[in-house]
């Protein structure tokens, strides 16, 4: 089986961009601009180049059969959080997991109802790896 084709990681703009179209789904630049935070100060020239680039990438899938073309993720953001999580945990945590996970719990507080979906998680990835 082959393996998927590794995106580029995205910036932390297309990343902003990313979330909005996940959060809304298929999405004009004028609707992904609005969606953005008002803080980011990006004029609706830039949203537009930046989500071009993003199609170049391959970030984006940009439908054009309309006059106003239509952008969606070419990823869920399951899979692009999994592979940005997998190159951090590689360059910064030497590929362990482990470390990844500590860190991440050491450095913000979870929640019970996060905690409680942690050991759920754990304990159904502990039955998987049994014999």
């Amino acid at each position: 089986m082959m393996m998927a084709e590794k995106l580029p990681r995205p910036t932390n703009a297309e990343l902003a961009i990313l979330k909005a179209i996940w959060e809304q789904g298929p999405s004009t630049v004028r609707q992904v601009h609005e969606a953005l935070d008002d803080s980011s100060a990006k004029s609706y020239t830039t949203t537009l180049k930046l989500m071009q680039i993003m199609a170049e990438k391959g970030l984006l899938v940009r439908d054009e059969s309309q006059r106003t073309h239509v952008y969606q993720a070419s990823r869920p953001a399951e899979k692009t959080q999994r592979q940005l999580l997998t190159d951090l945990a590689d360059r910064a945590f030497g590929g362990s997991t482990c470390n990844l996970v500590m860190n991440a719990l050491a450095s913000s507080k979870a929640s019970a109802e996060e905690l409680r979906e942690i050991r759920q998680l754990i304990d159904q990835l502990d039955k998987e790896i049994q014999p």
